[in-house]
């Protein structure tokens, strides 16, 4: 068995559930919670009992600890880059499919269609099962299909062939997605995961950046079947690091067992929890909000405004920068000094803001406005998604400590179809206004701030607390430290 990553220790004190604590560090130990450091055990194995915080002294890591929390982030941000990768990389050889297989430019589109169809469907089975059968055995089972998919995309010999393959590669490459969030519920809690995501905004937030660059210079010396063959020798890299350093991190004990009618039992009991189902809304209509810019801002950058490909390319890296370092200012600033709802309302706030301001100005109410008031308001919005998704994932999987491959598979599979409505939405009046991206970015997130205020109810700590221990989990507003602010 691989060794174990010792996630890094957080100061966030909070109460937590007995459970099976996986090991992290030497000795054992039983004990309560104290929210000062990580559950320690014996050696690799596990230990039993509730994590105490005796294993690392406060805010401290030890040397293998960060070398173990650096591998665990590219490993899991390697797996939640999976979507971009297989998407944005193909992007730049969409004209040249359809030149090479003969097949209209609709057709082809539905490649795009079917793998985002697939990652979002295959995260309610994948899900599920890691919950019975432990994260290892469905992520590796879904990283080896994922490999032969997409390395049958690049011998397709039809546009139909493709665009099955292509829903394969989607089914399995959701197996990353899912378990990624999975495996961080295993190892954090409270403050501590919230910073673990938005330190993987590094890595997500990046690929989209580069993915389409990448693809793009790959059809300088290959053509779209050689996209594919980088596609699978990356994916084969991933699958090898996973089976080789990513341990099992969900131990027996605390595994589901009934099958299909148990995964279905657990997500009614997730969906009946109205605080989780207010943030997995929240976070999928904030999504919305996210996929409407990727849609539209090409057209309304270039078509509407004037501007070059390049100068594009430039505004869609600044607006990715700009998420990732809002990602981090929330991991590493913010979290445990501010409570994660109030993180997460002003997110909300002003992306209400940067949206109605982008149709204030799309309307023209504003009177004429030229390229850079746009770029302003796109690259406000985006930023405030950085301190938008990760928290509303975070204070959703605080919901629950046994079944966090359930949710994870309920919160991405929200994002994902609901970003898959918006997507078309953007161009239902053609490619000359910017008008319906701002009304879709606005509706989601008025819809993402009325499902946080609504169904989260962030001001009803005691209700909230309650609510989060009746359901297994980990109270979302537990009793803060001395002079933390709510």
């Amino acid at each position: 068995m691989p060794e174990q990553p010792a996630p890094p220790t957080s100061g966030a004190q909070h109460t937590a559930a007995p459970q099976t604590a996986v090991s992290c560090g030497t000795g054992t130990g039983t004990g309560t919670d104290t929210g000062t450091g990580i559950g320690t055990g014996a050696g690799a194995g596990t230990g039993t009992g509730t994590p105490t915080g005796t294993g690392t002294p406060t805010g401290a890591v030890p040397p293998a600890g960060r070398r173990a929390g650096l591998l665990l982030v590219l490993v899991l941000g390697g797996l939640t880059a999976t979507p971009p990768l297989a998407m944005d990389m193909y992007l730049p050889a969409l004209p040249e499919v359809t030149r090479a297989l003969h097949a209209p430019a609709a057709t082809v589109q539905l490649t795009l269609t079917a793998c985002l169809a697939g990652m979002a469907l295959g995260q309610l089975a994948v899900g599920p099962m890691s919950d019975r059968w432990g994260r290892r055995r469905p992520l590796l089972t879904g990283l080896a299909v994922y490999v032969v998919a997409t390395a049958l995309c690049a011998l397709a010999p039809n546009v139909e062939t493709l665009v099955a393959l292509r829903l394969a590669q989607g089914l399995a490459g959701a197996a990353g997605i899912v378990i990624a969030r999975a495996v961080v519920r295993d190892l954090y809690d409270g403050d501590a995961m919230a910073r673990f995501f938005s330190t993987l905004m590094l890595v997500s937030g990046a690929a989209p950046i580069v993915a389409p660059l990448i693809g793009g210079q790959l059809l300088r010396v290959t053509d779209w079947r050689g996209v594919f063959v980088v596609l699978t020798v990356v994916g084969t890299a991933l699958a090898v690091l996973v089976w080789a350093r990513l341990p099992e991190t969900l131990p027996p004990a605390d595994r589901h067992t009934g099958g299909a009618a148990g995964a279905v039992h657990a997500m009614r009991a997730l969906l009946a929890d109205l605080p989780f189902t207010g943030y997995m809304l929240t976070g999928g209509f904030a999504f919305a909000a996210l996929f409407a810019y990727i849609s539209a801002s090409p057209f309304v950058i270039q078509e509407i405004y004037g501007a070059s490909p390049q100068t594009f390319s430039l505004l869609f890296g600044v607006n990715s920068v700009g998420l990732v370092i809002a990602g981090q200012v929330n991991g590493k600033l913010l979290v445990g000094r501010v409570s994660l709802d109030k993180v997460l309302g002003a997110g909300l706030a002003v992306t209400v803001l940067a949206a109605a301001a982008l149709l204030l100005m799309s309307t023209g109410a504003l009177g004429p406005v030229g390229l850079a008031p746009v770029a302003v308001a796109l690259f406000v919005l985006m930023s405030a998604m950085g301190a938008t998704l990760p928290n509303a994932q975070s204070l959703a999987l605080l919901r629950t400590r046994h079944a966090a491959g359930s949710a994870s598979a309920l919160l991405g599979t929200t994002s994902f179809l609901v970003g898959a409505v918006a997507s078309p939405l953007v161009g239902i009046a053609g490619e000359r206004t910017a008008v319906p991206m701002a009304i879709v970015q606005l509706a989601g997130a008025l819809v993402a701030l009325a499902c946080f205020v609504g169904m989260c109810r962030p001001w009803d700590a005691r209700a909230n607390t309650r609510a989060g221990a009746e359901n297994g989990g980990t109270p979302v507003r537990a009793k803060p430290r001395e002079g933390e602010e709510r």
